[in-house]
């Protein structure tokens, strides 16, 4: 049975893989499945994504998906991979701080060690009341817990291009006061601004990646610490399902399956 103590040891180490000599690289998962195969791989950790948790469990993404199913979801992967996992766990799953302490308890119930948590369109205020409240969970329960806070600026477009930057870094550092372990910026990958991210926020900065960026090296010669895939994956999982579909309906063909994972391989890696 795992302990607070055990926690607390594997979120420590979980913090200490994050940084730009070499980024914690992130492929996220969405369910035991996809995170058996992140972690064969060789990721020294495994992170979910809460589009594609969503997305598995029926729900849209965005604070729709009840925090009980996404719990559950974060307890089975936990128990599937002998890695440290960090949950996304949206806006915190509450209306209010007290609600986001709750989640954090029940996350590190879960066994994870780690929480992406985003402003979205909430005010900087209201987010520095709810990462105090997940730190303070934590804080209670004795674990290190590594707080990614995320900033939507970028990837929602908040503001005047011209003061986007300096609007993002003073969130990170009231982020970072208010208990955040990490800074979490998706949306960009402009060499120039994620170096001058990098160099004005003083904690790991994580950068979200897909198809056209620049590779995990790079980034971390920028002083990026830690790189994530988000619902790339799980998009492009489901498109194969789309083009598996369509291509057997309109042309009775299946070259859509052609890069499949041996039916063997996939089921020897959820064999206890």
């Amino acid at each position: 049975m795992t302990t607070h103590v055990d926690l607390a040891a594997k979120a420590a180490a979980f913090a200490g893989l994050h940084s730009p000599s070499a980024p914690l690289a992130l492929a996220n998962a969405w369910d035991v499945a996809s995170a058996r195969i992140v972690a064969a791989a060789g990721a020294p950790a495994v992170a979910t994504t809460s589009a594609g948790v969503a997305w598995s469990l029926g729900s849209p993404d965005g604070d729709a998906l009840a925090r009980d199913r996404a719990l559950d979801l974060i307890a089975r992967v936990v128990a599937a991979v002998p890695v440290p996992v960090t949950a996304d766990i949206e806006g915190g799953f509450g209306a209010d701080p007290a609600a986001v302490g709750e989640t954090v308890t029940g996350v590190l119930d879960a066994g994870a060690v780690g929480i992406n948590i985003e402003d979205g369109h909430r005010d900087p205020a209201e987010q520095i009341e709810r990462l105090a409240a997940a730190r303070a969970a934590a804080d209670a329960a004795g674990v290190p817990l590594y707080i990614n806070a995320r900033i939507d600026t970028y990837l929602r477009g908040f503001g005047e291009d011209a003061t986007r930057l300096d609007d993002t870094l003073a969130r990170a550092a009231a982020y970072l006061r208010a208990g955040a372990t990490g800074v979490f910026v998706p949306g960009v990958l402009d060499p120039a601004t994620v170096a001058e991210l990098a160099k004005g926020i003083d904690a790991p900065l994580n950068i979200l990646l897909g198809p056209d960026a620049p590779t995990v090296a790079a980034f971390g010669a920028l002083g990026v610490s830690r790189v994530s895939l988000g619902s790339w994956v799980a998009e492009a999982a489901y498109a194969v399902v789309r083009r598996a579909a369509e291509e057997l309906l309109s042309e009775g063909t299946y070259g859509a399956l052609a890069h499949s994972l041996p039916y063997g391989e996939l089921n020897d890696l959820l064999k206890d």
